[in-house]
């Protein structure tokens, strides 16, 4: 999970930068969190810290770039992005290792490029597997995988993209790859569902956010239950 902050005195440009986020078309798994004040950002990144930051720099009480400087005491890796109306401190960005400098009012262009260069950095250290299909070996993150179902002589991966992958390895090769503390489940002989895509449940069948309905095996209801409600409780608390 990614986990992002904006800091920013104005609720509109708060509001308008966190929809923006949102609306993004990314395979990662984004949180955003706001602040109108560097105070309350400096305390909340101390106690859990954030990926990425979006700040601005002329704000009431502290300023932007003092802001940005302590942060980068407590953390060398937190990407900083300035979020402001002027060009006054674009030099200045350079000394916290600002990871870029948007000018307002804001290109909705320029923003999603610097999304695309923020995110691919996090893709390429997002949890993959390697899939072999019967042209290609390709790299699969995990949380693009909605599930894998044995058929017949293939097992298929049905990806979040509403792409699906065949390959011949059979499906008892993947179980160490798809695992419950990453947050899969084989809850049938011939599935393995990822928990985060799942909509709701009954005591035979799980229903997907793409409305695919997966079969839960009499032997794996009790246990499928008490580990859907650990990964339930333990990506709340993240």
């Amino acid at each position: 999970m990614i986990r992002i902050a904006i800091c920013d005195d104005e609720l509109l440009f708060q509001n308008q930068i966190a929809h923006a986020i949102h609306t993004y078309e990314t395979h990662l798994d984004v949180v955003t969190k706001c602040f109108d004040n560097g105070d309350e950002l400096l305390k909340s990144h101390s106690e859990a810290p954030f990926d990425i930051i979006f700040l601005d720099i002329v704000m009431p009480l502290f300023h932007g770039m003092d802001i940005a400087k302590e942060l980068r005491t407590q953390d060398k890796n937190v990407k900083i992005v300035f979020l402001t109306s002027s060009t006054d401190y674009a030099v200045d960005s350079y000394t916290v290792k600002a990871a870029n400098y948007l000018l307002k009012p804001l290109s909705v262009d320029k923003f999603h490029a610097c999304l695309a260069d923020l995110f691919e950095d996090f893709a390429k250290d997002a949890p993959s597997i390697l899939v072999k299909t019967s042209t290609s070996l390709r790299t699969v993150l995990l949380n693009q995988i909605e599930y894998v179902e044995a058929q017949n002589r293939y097992i298929v991966f049905s990806l979040t993209t509403g792409e699906t992958l065949k390959t011949l390895d059979p499906l008892y090769s993947f179980i160490n790859k798809l695992t419950v503390s990453d947050g899969f489940y084989k809850c049938h002989r011939s599935y393995i569902i990822n928990m985060h895509f799942i909509d709701s449940y009954t005591s035979k069948e799980v229903k997907m956010h793409s409305g695919a309905l997966i079969p839960i095996s009499r032997s794996c209801h009790v246990d499928f239950k008490e580990s859907y409600f650990n990964y339930f409780f333990r990506k709340a608390g993240e």
